[in-house]
Parts: structure tokens; C-alpha cells; sequence
């Protein structure tokens, strides 16, 4: 599971050998962690998008949800991946950074994953020449 911050273009992931809300809400804390309101630390609104997925509607995530005021969420339509930002990360962190390899078990899978969403936030990080709107071809 993952989050995509769109000002920084960085992957935050959490992984876990389930899918469930439990897992959700782990993700959660990584956000509490980061972005969450701490003495001393500028209040950044955060705005969550979610599917309808059922680990993002359960009574336990809506729960936790409700908890993190500071959390603001949009819910996209049913059935739009094509809306969702994150769609596109998981796809180049499958098909160019963990694509054709095979892994020994689920720790290395683990370690795997990690590794490459450090190697792709990496690469998001580099300035383009482009980058810079003043630049004009």
C-alpha cells in the first residue's frame, strides 16, 4: 500500500503480506509520522484520495480516518484508476524497477520493494532542465 505525495512526487509505502485495514491503518501512522500535527511542526493540510476499495471503506478504516482530522478525504468513482496518480507509480515501479526478477521469499520481496521505491523517490528528486518554466524551447 502506498501514498503518493504530490508535491514532492515521493512513493511512502507500507507493505504487508495482507491487504486489509489493518494494514491501511498502518499506512496511516507512517502519515501521522510525517505529516501529522506535532508541536513545533507548520500544519500542512493533507488530502487523501481513495478508491472505494473495501480496505478503505471498513468500519476500522473510517474509524481511523475520523480520527485524523487533519486528514481530508476525496473518494474517486468507482472504478476510475485512470484518475488516480498513484496508478502510474505502481506501474513504472513494476515494469522498470521490479520487473524479471525472482525473489527467494517474501522478506526479499520486501526488501525488493523497498529498494526500488527508494531508487524510483531517487529519481524523481533529479531536476530536468525542462523543469524550469522560464526555460522555453
Amino acid at each position: 500500500m502506498g501514498v503518493l505525495d504530490a508535491v514532492t512526487r515521493e512513493l511512502i509505502v507500507h507493505t504487508s503480506p495482507t491487504k486489509r485495514s489493518a494494514d491501511f491503518i498502518a499506512l496511516l501512522a507512517l502519515l501521522d509520522r510525517r505529516y501529522g500535527p506535532h508541536p513545533g511542526r507548520l500544519a500542512t493540510p493533507v488530502v487523501l484520495v481513495l478508491d472505494n476499495g473495501p480496505v478503505h471503506t471498513s468500519k476500522a478504516t473510517s474509524a481511523a480516518l475520523a480520527a485524523r482530522p487533519w486528514i481530508t478525504v476525496e473518494w474517486l468513482p468507482r472504478y476510475t484508476p485512470e484518475l488516480n496518480a498513484i496508478e502510474g507509480a505502481w506501474r513504472d515501479l513494476k515494469r522498470h524497477h521490479l520487473a524479471h526478477q525472482t525473489f527467494s521469499d517474501t522478506a526479499d520481496l520486501d526488501a525488493a520493494i523497498h529498494q526500488a521505491v527508494g531508487n524510483l523517490n531517487k529519481e524523481r528528486q533529479i531536476t530536468h532542465p525542462c523543469d524550469n518554466s522560464r526555460i522555453a524551447a
